[in-house]
């Protein structure tokens, strides 16, 4: 085997390859949910924005938490991460900021996708959110997302379930009610405006029910998962066989 040296110091670990910016939040995570480590198929390293609470980072305009979410993903540089994202959709409104503190990839936002998706489709896309009361523009242009896109945004503030478990951090989840409340937003969202071409999931807690939406409305299903394992697979190529 080659020598190998020390990239930085301390180094009690390695192998990291995604770091994931979290919340501090009182919520349980499902199977599929970013602030899960088991839905990934290669290491993650969690990083939590301390005094980063979802009131603070959806309902306020707390400029020093600009600061901390830049200090929070520095860190997992330093740590040793090939690329940081983060686990609340809300976070795009640093991605251009966070980007530039760093020299490692940043995709802090699942809105990401949405350039891409409308490149391939030329059709509206179908988001749904948190809170649709609180997604602005500054989150879309953020992440490169023209005006000129069209999208049909469609929130779950108002589902019970949803809410109770992540919005207000009751301290249980039902997952199955979450599947229903989400699914049954997709499917009005889609029956008001059927020209949409793709759904994305702008919320870091909705993977772990996308299937259940695609089955409901019968569109390619995007998400958190779909835009971390994109990033990860290239910055861990496949090697094939020479023959």
């Amino acid at each position: 085997m080659s020598r190998l040296f020390l990239t930085r110091r301390p180094a009690s670990w390695a192998g990291q390859l995604i770091g994931i910016l979290t919340l501090e939040t009182s919520i349980p995570y499902v199977p599929g949910n970013v602030s899960n480590a088991t839905s990934f198929d290669f290491p993650v390293l969690y990083r939590t924005i301390p005094g980063a609470s979802i009131n603070r980072l959806l309902y306020g305009s707390d400029a020093a938490l600009l600061g901390e979410v830049v200090a929070a993903a520095g860190e997992l540089e330093r740590l040793g991460v090939l690329a940081v994202t983060g686990a609340c959709g809300f976070m795009a409104r640093f991605q251009q900021q966070v980007t530039a503190a760093l020299n490692v990839p940043v995709f802090l936002s699942s809105l990401l996708q949405v350039p891409m998706l409308f490149a391939i489709t030329q059709r509206p896309i179908g988001i749904i959110t948190a809170d649709a009361r609180r997604l602005a523009r500054e989150h879309f242009a953020a992440c490169g997302v023209s005006p000129e896109i069209p999208l049909v945004v469609r929130g779950l503030q108002d589902s019970p379930e949803f809410s109770a478990a992540i919005l207000q951090e009751s301290g249980s989840l039902d997952s199955d009610l979450i599947e229903s409340e989400v699914v049954s937003v997709a499917q009005d969202m889609i029956s008001q405006d059927p020209a949409i071409g793709t759904v994305l999931l702008e919320c870091s807690d909705l993977p772990p029910y996308a299937r259940a939406i695609q089955r409901a409305v019968g569109r390619p299903v995007y998400d958190y998962m779909t835009m971390i394992n994109w990033i990860a697979a290239g910055l861990r190529r496949q090697e094939f066989p020479k023959e």
